[in-house]
């Protein structure tokens, strides 16, 4: 039997600010985006790959839960979006104005560096050491 973790729950302020900076900032794609009455839609993004885990985009419907964005981990680092290519990746990001944390690192593990998405979330860009 196999398993996957298909979709994540991303909870946005709106769903067009959230789409237009995902597809921006990060190149991804808009793999569903339906109607579901109510307000609510249901909106599909990630990376245009096959593999890994996708965003469902959930509007928030109430103070209280607007008051979690940009708080995905409470301060930690909550994603983490793969390349394999570093250095281009982030230069792209930076030319669409993301706002990186730190100077890209060498870890055991890879290349890495913390951004923050348009709520705040921090994320990890990481190219892996093959």
């Amino acid at each position: 039997m196999a398993k996957y973790i298909a979709l994540i729950t991303y909870l946005v302020r709106e769903y067009a600010e959230a789409t237009m900076w995902f597809q921006n900032a990060l190149g991804f794609k808009v793999f569903e985006d339906s109607d579901m009455g109510g307000g609510k839609r249901w909106v599909v993004i990630g990376p245009d790959t096959n593999s890994g885990a996708r965003f469902l985009l959930a509007k928030a419907s109430s103070d209280e839960q607007s008051t979690f964005l940009g708080k995905a981990a409470g301060g930690r680092v909550a994603f983490f979006l793969h390349t394999s290519d570093f250095q281009n990746e982030q230069k792209s990001m930076l030319k669409a104005g993301v706002k990186f944390l730190e100077a890209p690192r060498q870890e055991p593990y890879g290349t890495v560096a913390v951004f923050e998405d348009l709520y705040g979330n921090r994320w990890d860009l990481l190219q892996a050491k093959t």
